[in-house]
């Protein structure tokens, strides 16, 4: 089985062509994110060239349905003409202005469109240049303020286990997979991480309301041991994105947020990967899980992946508690890069083809089809589970033998079938990821589908030889 470039598919001309085995080699030169570094030098990545809509192209002329949408972010698809035009007339307009001082007008306008699009009363945005500087930063402003307001003790952060909230120290101190901290220093004393909220984890007997009503009280049980003088914030991604696609119960981020404002507790959504239009709405805090937020992180699916954008929009409450205690004060923060006039432009450009097409209504649309496709893999033996939400779905594999360290290369052998197939899926550990562009349709979740199904039965198979053998 393989699926061929789609009708209408384009090709971007090269000047010059490089061989996928020099590409590769050069590539070893390259320390990548989460680098195997025993196995530099042996690298063979398969080396992206071209892409188009919901389809990429590698370099030996095999074109692959982009499942994880690059990395939870290509939402309205590759190869944007009038995105690469907005780009390089901003270019040509103004490159670059420090934000220190002076502004520019895309960052004033997405600022602006940033304050309509969120709920409630986050009204104000902090640029930064990537979801994990969104994170740190907002998480540094939690802290500002707790000094601002004369509560230097007030400082602890809780988390959840399988949470992943960034790469910079603080964000990776917040996010709750151990693999992920191998080896690297985190903070251990300010960061504390309570339960994956997911339904594999509830106790036997417990139905929801009971499982949403368990982990609320231990995310209290957790601030009253700290002491709430002393726990400054609450972070939560709405769905655990790189975790596994993990959804609480029903009603657990609303409970969340109660025993927050209980406990004079700042509720930090993290909506790097759900925001832009993955769950079918800008922002899902408010519009899916009913909850309005103190601070919300965003990235990724705000420029589609097209140029590095990120920010945290926070409340006029939190503002507004600052300059009563001292109007002065500054918050002593920030990038070179913060509100990028290129960036900011594509970010609003983005928008207008998200709110042109009408992309949110299509997602709320074609989601319930995806997830109903995509539930029919758990029929496979070697599947443990599927789950998922809007377009952003995990399909989790488990090997015959069930041990822990059996599980470590079904999904990169499952992505390695898929890819001779012509399926690219996100392989973490023992699960597929997936989270398409999302302009896909119906037609592209059926081979999506199909040729994951095929997949993991070569994976299911492959591993039954090597047991027999």
């Amino acid at each position: 089985m393989r699926y061929h470039r789609p009708k209408g598919y384009t090709t971007i001309p090269h000047m010059t062509r490089i061989t996928t085995e020099t590409t590769q080699l050069q590539d070893n030169q390259f320390l990548h994110p989460w680098e195997d570094i025993k196995a530099l030098g042996k690298n063979r990545r398969t080396v992206i060239n071209t892409a188009d809509g919901v389809y990429i192209e590698d370099s030996d002329g095999n074109t692959l349905l982009d499942a994880p949408a690059g990395m939870w972010c290509v939402n309205i698809g590759h190869h944007r003409r009038e995105m690469a035009d907005t780009i390089a007339e901003q270019v040509m307009r103004l490159t670059y202005v420090s934000p220190w001082s002076l502004t520019s007008t895309p960052a004033s306008q997405l600022a602006e469109k940033l304050s309509e699009l969120t709920p409630g009363d986050l009204n104000h945005v902090f640029f930064t240049t990537g979801g994990s500087t969104a994170v740190d930063s907002a998480l540094r402003f939690v802290m500002f303020r707790n000094n601002a307001l004369g509560k230097p003790e007030k400082k602890q952060i809780v988390s959840r286990h399988n949470a992943y909230h960034g790469s910079t120290y603080l964000a990776a101190s917040a996010s709750g997979k151990p693999r992920d901290k191998t080896l690297l220093d985190t903070d251990t004393d300010t960061f504390h991480h309570i339960s994956d909220p997911g339904p594999l984890n509830r106790p036997e007997g417990m139905n929801d309301f009971q499982y949403r009503e368990h982990l609320a009280n231990e995310l209290e049980r957790k601030i009253l041991e700290l002491g709430p003088d002393r726990v400054a914030a609450f972070i939560a991604e709405p769905i655990l994105a790189s975790g596994g696609v993990i959804l609480a119960p029903d009603g657990y981020h609303a409970a969340c947020l109660a025993v927050c404002r209980k406990y004079d507790v700042v509720y930090i959504s993290d909506e790097v990967v759900t925001g832009f239009g993955r769950l079918g709405h800008y922002f899902a805090s408010q519009d899916v899980f009913n909850i309005t937020p103190d601070i919300i992180t965003c990235a990724k699916g705000i420029t589609s992946g097209y140029v590095p954008l990120g920010a945290f929009m926070v409340s006029d409450r939190l503002l507004s508690s600052i300059t009563a205690e001292d109007p002065s004060i500054v918050f002593s923060n920030g990038f070179t890069y913060s509100g990028h006039p290129v960036a900011c432009a594509a970010a609003l450009k983005n928008i207008e083809i998200i709110d042109r097409e009408q992309i949110l209504d299509h997602v709320r649309e074609i989601a319930p089809y995806f997830q109903q496709q995509l539930a029919t893999l758990a029929e496979l033996s070697m599947v443990r589970d599927v789950r998922g939400m809007g377009l952003m779905a995990c399909v989790e594999c488990t090997h015959p033998d069930d041990r822990p360290d059996s599980q470590e290369d079904i999904g990169n052998s499952v992505d390695r079938h898929c890819q001779a197939l012509g399926l690219l899926v996100r392989p973490i550990v023992n699960k597929c990821v997936m989270s398409p562009p999302l302009i896909i349709t119906r037609s592209q979740v059926d081979e999506m589908v199909d040729m994951l199904r095929v997949g993991i039965q070569r994976t299911a198979a492959e591993m039954a030889t090597a047991r027999k053998s």
